[in-house]
């Protein structure tokens, strides 16, 4: 299995724990995905975040409604939290969520691995994932860090998908 990775961080102006607690409701996921992706949760709210916690989602890929279930792995209040992908688009997906204080700021730490099921309609793995995947993820996480910072103010913000530092492991191409 051929593992991605996107890595994004973000600071915002506003404490940990209201971060956090924004993070942890699956119901705010629609106000940071763009309406083009026709993103709604189909599990019933309030949901309670928690560990082993399944989450019903249905979202726009490529003009067709895809569903897709993730599951609460890790939950760590204030400090993180992990969902990975147990059925829908992706062979693999587990996205970590960090938040970290600095002062009256937080940090907020994205971290993505990702895999792309095979065979796919006959397009070379790397090439559906250069030309549609990259850039459709990078999409949504750009949005994400607009929207974001319009709610909860900006402080210095910087994307860590080129970065030069983190260490790749093997396997893994940083995106």
């Amino acid at each position: 299995m051929h593992v991605y990775t996107l890595k994004r961080e973000q600071v915002v102006q506003k404490p940990l724990e209201n971060i956090f607690l924004f993070f942890t409701k699956a119901e705010n996921l629609a106000l940071i995905t763009p309406s083009s992706l026709a993103f709604r949760v189909l599990t019933p709210s309030p949901v309670t975040m928690e560990r082993g916690r399944t989450i019903d989602y249905t979202i726009r890929m490529l003009g067709v409604q895809v569903r897709w279930r993730s599951m609460i792995t890790t939950y760590e209040p204030p400090l993180c939290f992990v969902d990975e992908q147990i059925k829908g688009p992706y062979s693999f997906w587990h996205h970590t969520h960090t938040f970290e204080r600095h002062g009256t700021y937080t940090v907020i730490h994205d971290l993505v691995r990702y895999a792309l099921p095979l065979p796919l309609w006959g397009v070379p793995r790397d090439l559906l994932h250069r030309m549609y995947v990259r850039p459709n993820l990078e999409h949504i996480f750009d949005y994400r860090r607009s929207v974001i910072a319009g709610m909860f103010g900006s402080g210095k913000e910087r994307t860590l998908t080129d970065a030069a530092g983190p260490q790749m492991q093997a396997g893994e191409v940083f995106v």
